[in-house]
């Protein structure tokens, strides 16, 4: 049997706590709750499948990555990929596109992992809090909630997580840089 993972950097508190609460206005708002399934992140390496059986050897290898990059990363105000995604917008980073560049690597050659979506559309961090259950036609609506509201963040990068797919998406391992 095959599990869902994915890799990501998550929000430290209290900053995953102010994003989560965007998440749940929409909720209450919008009945969206299509991003409340995973905790606020930013995704280093989309969903794959592996055996849940060599679960083990996933987190070992991962574990062998290292990175000594030390960074901010900043959030700053709210963006969209119209008509379907509204999300927390992460300001450019070269630290942080090298970190995903590395860990892009690291896991075709040692994970045999690819993202091929990813390839074709580019790196683009974000942080979404909305958007399979976002209907093309409540897009307008719920945008104009959020497009001229302002939020800002910064936090330090200090390593990425796992993300195993249950009836949720939740953190299975931490790994430190």
């Amino acid at each position: 049997m095959n599990n869902t993972y994915f890799i990501a950097i998550l929000l430290p508190e209290p900053i995953l706590g102010q994003v989560e609460s965007y998440k749940h206005e929409l909720l209450k708002q919008f009945n969206l709750r299509g991003a409340l399934r995973s905790p606020a992140h930013i995704t280093l390496h989309r969903p794959f499948k592996w055996k849940a059986e060599k679960e083990n050897i996933l987190l070992e290898k991962l574990g062998e990555f290292k990175s000594d990059l030390k960074f901010e990363i900043d959030l700053k105000d709210f963006n969209c990929f119209s008509p379907r995604v509204i999300y927390v917008d992460v300001l450019k980073n070269e630290k942080l596109e090298e970190l995903h560049t590395s860990l892009k690597y690291f896991a075709q050659e040692k994970l045999k992992l690819l993202n091929e979506v990813e390839d074709m559309r580019g790196f683009h961090p974000h942080v979404t809090i909305a958007f399979r259950d976002l209907r093309k036609n409540k897009f307008e609506e719920v945008w104009q909630q959020f497009k001229e509201k302002k939020y800002e963040s910064k936090f330090v990068f200090s390593g990425f997580s796992l993300l195993k797919l249950n009836s949720k998406w939740e953190e299975l391992k931490f790994f430190p840089t």
